[in-house]
């Protein structure tokens, strides 16, 4: 059997005619999915749940996904109540067993990959290797938090001792119940991420995803469920935003991750740790800068910010929206910036050409729009700016041009307001300590991307940028996407608190919390 051709997210330019056939067959498989009502799953059994939603896709408006009803208060509590239940049997299973069970899972999510990355297309735009990777990278992080686990022997380590008959050891334990609520544009791979590293480390689980987006977590539940997860250990609570504010409220809630916004975010933190402190893992946006020293490959640089600002119609917390370029190369890199954009496919992104889908809702185009009429006044819009709805074919959705704007003053809204669309701001500066001080001058600090062939500049820019993920010199992509292979990703300031989103070799401690135990024979 010829090996699977492998989806990265740096490999999203791969032409692969047996995986698109692949995924064309999944997206006939997704289809027969449409029109499902889904509710709270809660210890094992569906609830009614209330104030049905219906989804629609961003990708044509016309076209229905699903039904979602909200879990109430009390199916929450139920939920919380049913994951304590099992806390005690499922944290004493032996750690080899949990192991086990969340790898079985996680090769469920890999053999269901083209259905799955289907559906997601169709309820959040992705294109299909964007798509496709989003499923991919679900399934390895819940293998690398196995690998971690096993690495560290279920991270219980004798200790030194002070006396003959006296034995020490440190031993990480879970926490109780984890809560975590996921975002809509990657609903599976931060769902399944925090979800697989809880689970791993004994705790149990409910899971809140977006109501956009709901559908492509509630399939990742499933594989939970269907690689024998005991019943009770992960629950799915469904709907807006009142069971997530539920389950931030409920007291028995031990831990807690969250993906979104920085308003958000803060809430969520200041509101679950009200009686003591509770860990709470968080990623909350990020308005991420690129800076191109007069010692850049051009090439590369134009390449990376396009990938950046551009992939997931500028939909990524990790997005590329702020350039800051030697004045000597200012004009050129705007100019070929432009044409980069210009030649991106904007489309339905089931179809394999479509490099931009739509953006998520009529909130997101209504936010372009403010920016580009903004834009128009207080700088210039150099290519894009329009609204592609029913255009050139185009189905009725939420379809945006990728945009660059430039000569906008440094300090104006759009070098800070996170805007979460197809949209980059470029200025030009005099230095490279000019570039980085600006980068660092919002209270975000998530991702940050630097192009210069001077490794001595280099130095410099990894020395001071205030962001917690950093890239250099990379076309595929100058603030986002680095996986496979893992990584470390959350922010500093206001983008992250005590955590990362996913990823890297800290992360599944995070879920666990020290004990120290001391045996005198």
């Amino acid at each position: 059997m010829a090996e699977r051709f492998r989806v990265t997210y740096a490999t999203l330019s791969a032409d692969n005619e047996e995986l698109h056939q692949a995924y064309d067959a999944g997206a006939a498989q997704a289809r027969g999915w449409l029109g499902a009502e889904l509710t709270p799953f809660v210890d094992g059994a569906a609830r009614a749940g209330v104030d049905p939603a219906e989804i629609f896709s961003p990708n044509d408006t016309t076209l229905k996904l699903a039904t979602v009803t909200a879990a109430t208060d009390a199916d929450v509590d139920d939920a919380v109540g049913a994951a304590r239940a099992v806390f005690p049997a499922w944290s004493a299973t032996p750690w080899q067993e949990r192991v086990a069970l969340l790898r079985r899972a996680a090769d469920l999510i890999s053999e269901r990959s083209n259905e799955l990355a289907a559906l997601m297309t169709m309820e959040v735009g992705k294109n299909r290797l964007e798509a496709l990777g989003d499923v991919e990278e679900s399934a390895d992080l819940i293998r690398y938090y196995c690998d971690s686990y096993e690495q560290h022997d279920g991270f219980d380590k004798p200790m030194a001792t002070i006396a003959p008959k006296e034995s020490t050891r440190s031993i990480l334990k879970p926490h109780g119940v984890w809560g975590v609520i996921s975002p809509f544009n990657f609903p599976m791979a931060l769902a399944a991420g925090p979800v697989g590293a809880a689970l791993v480390a004994g705790n149990t689980v409910v899971l809140k995803p977006s109501l956009q987006g709901t559908f492509s977590a509630w399939k990742f539940f499933e594989c939970l469920t269907d690689a024998g997860l005991p019943t009770g250990a992960a629950n799915f609570v469904s709907g807006g935003d009142g069971p997530g504010r539920a389950l931030v409220a409920h007291d028995e809630v031990a831990g807690l991750t969250f993906t979104g916004s920085y308003e958000t975010g803060m809430s969520v933190i200041r509101d679950f740790t009200r009686a003591y402190p509770k860990p709470v893992i968080a990623e909350m946006g990020g308005k991420n800068a690129t800076i191109i020293s007069a010692k850049a490959d051009l090439e590369r640089a134009v390449s990376g910010v396009a990938r950046s600002a551009f992939g997931l119609s500028g939909q990524k917390c990790s997005a590329c929206s702020r350039v800051y370029v030697a004045r000597e190369h200012y004009d050129e890199f705007v100019t070929r910036l432009a044409e980069r954009a210009d030649s991106l496919v904007v489309g339905d992104p089931l179809t394999r050409d479509a490099y931009l889908g739509p953006v998520i809702d009529a909130a997101a185009v209504q936010r372009y729009r403010d920016a580009v009429a903004h834009a128009g006044k207080v700088g210039r819009v150099v290519t894009g700016g329009e609204e592609l709805a029913g255009k050139d074919g185009r189905p009725q959705g939420h379809y945006l041009a990728p945009t660059v704007v430039a000569d906008v003053a440094l300090d104006d809204e759009l070098f800070s307001r996170e805007l979460f669309v197809p949209f980059v701001a470029v200025a030009p500066v005099d230095s490279i300590e000019e570039g980085i001080a600006l980068a660092n001058a919002l209270p975000l600090g998530l991702t940050a991307g630097f192009f210069s062939t001077d490794d001595t500049e280099v130095a410099l820019f990894l020395d001071r940028i205030e962001a917690g993920v950093v890239y250099v010199n990379r076309p595929a992509g100058a603030t986002t996407g680095a996986w496979p292979g893992v990584q470390p990703f959350g922010g500093w300031k206001g983008s992250g608190s005590s955590g990362k989103a996913g990823g890297g070799p800290y992360y599944v401690q995070q879920y666990l919390r020290e004990q120290s135990q001391t045996v005198v024979s």
